[in-house]
């Protein structure tokens, strides 16, 4: 029997024919078999930094999914994690999975209304947060109009925990007297058909929704993904984007109990931080938005920091320009770089580059579908363009999600008959497949790796005293890809201020969706039909 990297080859294939039907449930005890002593996570730094290996992994997830059972957690209940990147985040979640039920990860970067509405929304039973990040409280944001009927514990993972939650100690205490063979049976449950996330998304009509996301489809897709990247075992992953997003949940930590590759989160993005980070734990493995590189690249100390271990880059998100994957092969000594392209709603995976393909090809185009999912660029009636003609794009497989939770209308509008979801993106396709994304029908821009949909900022900054009319558009931006600027219109006899506006959606949103610029205007250009003319707005800029 012959190994590679201490895996078993026997035993890898043997598993690899189940990953096309398995849960991420069952990925935790297939990492824990065929990776055990090797380095699973390292959270924190220094002497203080948590060291366990895929084993020791396994076994304080199984923890957590005790306490999920001692906490009355059914298959199929909702608990929400609403905290920066770490250990206690990863064993939540894995936990939940473990036990059945689903998670709906929270923005960290939400305010109380923002938070609120998701969890009613989804019926939230139990939250994980915390009350020492960035200086925020986060429990004291649900109360008074913002409290959430549903939510029956709050367990707090960090920081002081107030009157009313649970300290992270006692949620797990209290599963000690669970015995394991409950969780096991739980675990063994879980079919790939099962719901595993909920994940939140905004849209045109400004009120998030949540996209029900497979067990089934999280496994594959990210094995997929982890292979055409070429993540191995061995691999060390410095998960700079958040753990609430897909990027980070999917291809950070279900990639890696896939892969074999040790998980190291990284609560916030501070430059010289990762830059530290990276020789101190030799990173291999480094994904994130054009705006991360471009930061590291540009950085007056980046030449004090070896980066030599780097290997592997994964980007995309926004335009990416060949200079920028020249100088990540060149200065930042990346073996492989590669783009993509996905949606919340294809459990965040649709088209992949390949890490042979020419740099005009990964900088110029996200890559072309990824094997078993389908993709079309159609006009307005569903029928197929001609190569290099712009379209929607239309995605179908396993990838697609199970539906909007609570929302039939709107899984209707979006995935029709045949099983064919519509993006909302508008891309050109070549003769490879490959497409390249063009604009946007939904009007959405990326801000830092973040999705911005004009339609919520625009419902919010409506409720500012002495607006009248506004429109948001994405402008570019060296450093973040895009930002948005909000051109307002006042009522007769408001000013408006424009310092003061952002002031105040930096108070009441999340802070990629406030508007980096503000400019007032007499009025908005309108079309016949009395529709605003955004792409005269973005025209300007």
């Amino acid at each position: 029997m012959e190994e590679h990297d201490g895996v078993s080859e026997t035993g890898s294939d043997a598993f690899a024919v189940s990953l096309e039907s398995t849960t991420i449930a069952a990925v935790i005890d297939r990492a824990a078999l065929l990776f055990g002593d090797r380095e699973g996570l390292v959270d924190g730094t220094g002497d203080a930094a948590v060291r366990l290996t895929f084993a020791e992994l396994a076994d304080r997830i199984d923890n957590a999914a005790q306490g999920f059972v001692a906490a009355g957690i059914e298959p199929g209940d909702r608990i929400c994690i609403w905290a920066p990147n770490g250990l206690r985040w990863l064993l939540a979640a894995l936990g939940a999975y473990r036990v059945g039920a689903t998670l709906v990860p929270l923005n960290t970067r939400f305010k109380g209304p923002e938070a609120a509405y998701v969890l009613r929304t989804a019926g939230v039973r139990m939250l994980f947060t915390v009350t020492d990040f960035l200086d925020t409280d986060y429990p004291a944001l649900l109360t008074g109009d913002n409290a959430v009927a549903s939510l029956e514990r709050t367990v707090v993972i960090s920081g002081e925990v107030p009157d009313g939650c649970t300290s992270w100690d006692e949620f797990i205490a209290a599963g000690a007297s669970v015995d394991r063979d409950v969780v096991r049976a739980r675990s063994a449950a879980v079919q790939p058909d099962d719901i595993s996330d909920i994940m939140f998304t905004s849209g045109t009509t400004g009120k998030p929704k949540g996209a029900m996301i497979r067990h089934g489809a999280s496994v594959r897709g990210f094995d997929a993904w982890a292979t055409v990247v070429g993540l191995r075992a061995g691999d060390r992953y410095l998960i700079v984007n958040p753990f609430f997003h897909t990027f980070g949940l999917k291809s950070g930590i279900v990639a890696c109990l896939i892969k074999g590759a040790t998980i190291v989160p990284q609560p916030v993005f501070d430059v010289p931080a990762v830059m530290a980070r990276i020789p101190e734990e030799r990173i291999s493995m480094l994904p994130g938005p054009p705006s991360i590189y471009q930061t590291i690249l540009d950085h007056p100390r980046r030449a004090e920091f070896d980066l030599s271990s780097l290997r592997l880059a994964v980007t995309g998100a926004a335009p990416v320009s060949v200079e920028l994957v020249r100088r990540m092969r060149e200065d930042l000594n990346f073996e492989t770089v590669v783009t993509g392209y996905g949606l919340t709603e294809t459990t965040g995976i649709v088209t992949m580059c390949r890490h042979d393909d020419p740099d005009e090809t990964i900088a110029h185009t996200s890559g072309r579908a990824i094997p078993d999912v389908e993709v079309r660029v159609v006009d307005d009636n569903g029928h197929d363009v001609e190569v290099g003609q712009p379209g929607e794009i239309w995605a179908r497989g396993y990838n697609v999600m199970a539906g909007y939770f609570g929302n039939p209308e709107a899984t209707a509008e979006t995935i029709n008959a045949d099983g064919w979801l519509a993006t909302g993106d508008i891309a050109v396709q070549d003769a490879q497949g490959n497409v390249r994304i063009t604009d946007r029908k939904k009007d959405m821009f990326i801000m830092g790796g973040f999705n911005a949909y004009p339609a919520e900022i625009e419902n919010a900054l409506a409720s500012y005293p002495g607006v009248s009319q506004v429109a948001v558009v994405g402008v570019p931006d060296h450093r973040m890809g895009e930002v948005g600027k909000a051109y307002i219109v006042p009522r007769p006899g408001a000013t408006i201020v424009p310092d003061e506006v952002i002031a105040w959606s930096r108070a009441n949103m999340a802070n990629y969706k406030v508007p980096r610029y503000v400019e007032v205007v007499e009025s908005l250009p309108m079309n016949a039909s009395g529709k605003v003319l955004k792409v005269e707005l973005r025209a300007r800029d």
